[in-house]
C-alpha cells in the first residue's frame, strides 16, 4: 500500500474568534488567493514583512466590507450642518460611513407601452455619520455647491454597486525598512475579490500621486489633496495603509479617507501576523517568505 503523506495542521489565526455568518466560508480562500496571485505576478518571493502585512489585511478586510452595507433610508431632519436619518444600527449604520443624499424627480415611462419604468434622481449632497442612536442616526451634512439643500423625505443610501476606492502606497513608520512596494497591489486585489469594491491599478495611483507631488501621508491630513487626486482617479475613497510600532509590537493600520471631503472617516488596526503563520497559509508551490 502506498504511504499517504501526513497532512500538516494549519495554523488558523481566527480559530476561536467570532466572525459574521458566511465570512468563514470565503475569508480564507480570499486571503490565500491574494497572496498566491501576487507571488505568481511577481515570480519571486515577497519580503517576510510584506507577507505579514498581506495576511493581516485579510483579517481587517471584513471590517472594511461591513462598513459599506447596501442600505437606503430617508432624511428626517436637517439642522444647519447636522442631518438626521431614519437608519439605525440594525440597518448596518456605523460611525464614519458616508451616505449619498438624493432627491427623486419625475417618473419616466416606457416609450411604447407607457409603463412606469422608474423615477429620475438628483444627487444633492452627502451625509457622514457621527453618531448612531436607537431611533435615528446623526450625520454631518455635506452639501454640493449649486445643488438644492437637503430636506426631510430626501433619500439617503450607500450604493449597491461597487464602491470605487484607490489604495495608497503604504506608509512605514517603523524601523524595519521592509520592502512594501507590492502591498498596495495585494490590497487592491483583495478588495476587488470581495465584489464590493473596484478601483484603479495601484501603478496608476502611484503615478498620479507623483504627478501631483502628493505623498500618502498628505492624504491623511490635507483634504484638498485627497479630494483633488480622488477626482482625477474617479474614486470616492482612499484606503491608506500605515505600519506603526507600539511597545515592540508592529501593527497594520488602514484608514478610509473620503474622496468627497478629504476627511478620515474610520480606521481599523491589527497586530501583524507572525511569519510562521503566514507560511502555513500558502500553497505548496509558493515560495517560502524570506526577509
Amino acid at each position: 500500500m502506498r504511504n499517504e503523506p501526513r497532512r500538516r495542521r494549519s495554523a488558523d489565526p481566527l480559530v476561536g474568534v467570532r466572525t459574521p455568518r458566511g465570512w468563514r466560508q470565503w475569508r480564507r480562500p480570499l486571503l490565500i488567493t491574494a497572496l498566491g496571485w501576487l507571488a505568481f505576478w511577481t515570480g519571486t518571493a515577497w519580503a517576510g514583512v510584506a507577507d505579514e502585512v498581506g495576511a493581516t489585511f485579510g483579517l481587517i478586510l471584513q471590517d472594511v466590507v461591513s462598513a459599506f452595507p447596501a442600505v437606503e433610508g430617508l432624511v428626517v431632519a436637517v439642522d444647519g450642518e447636522q442631518l438626521y436619518m431614519d437608519l439605525t444600527e440594525k440597518d448596518g449604520v456605523q460611525s464614519g460611513q458616508e451616505y449619498t443624499i438624493f432627491r427623486k424627480g419625475d417618473v419616466f415611462r416606457h416609450p411604447t407601452t407607457g409603463r412606469v419604468m422608474g423615477r429620475y434622481e438628483e444627487v444633492i449632497g452627502y451625509a457622514q455619520v457621527k453618531r448612531v442612536l436607537p431611533q435615528f442616526s446623526e450625520a454631518v451634512y455635506v452639501p454640493i455647491p449649486e445643488k438644492p439643500r437637503a430636506r426631510p423625505e430626501d433619500g439617503v443610501r450607500i450604493t449597491r454597486g461597487r464602491i470605487r476606492v484607490a489604495v495608497a502606497p503604504p506608509i512605514d513608520l517603523t524601523k524595519t525598512n521592509a520592502d512594501l512596494r507590492r502591498v498596495s497591489y495585494m490590497m487592491a486585489h483583495a478588495l476587488a475579490e470581495t465584489k464590493r469594491f473596484q478601483g484603479p491599478d495601484p501603478s496608476a495611483v502611484q503615478d498620479q500621486l507623483a504627478a501631483q507631488k502628493t505623498r500618502s501621508e498628505e492624504l491623511l491630513v490635507l483634504p484638498d489633496k485627497a479630494v483633488g487626486t480622488a477626482r482625477t482617479l474617479e474614486v470616492t475613497g482612499w484606503l491608506v495603509p500605515v505600519l506603526i510600532e507600539r511597545r515592540g509590537v508592529t501593527y497594520l493600520d488602514v484608514t478610509w479617507v473620503s474622496g468627497i471631503t478629504g476627511r478620515a472617516l474610520f480606521s481599523r488596526r491589527a497586530a501583524l501576523i507572525r511569519a510562521e503563520t503566514v507560511s502555513e497559509q500558502r500553497f505548496p508551490w509558493e515560495p517560502v517568505p524570506q526577509d
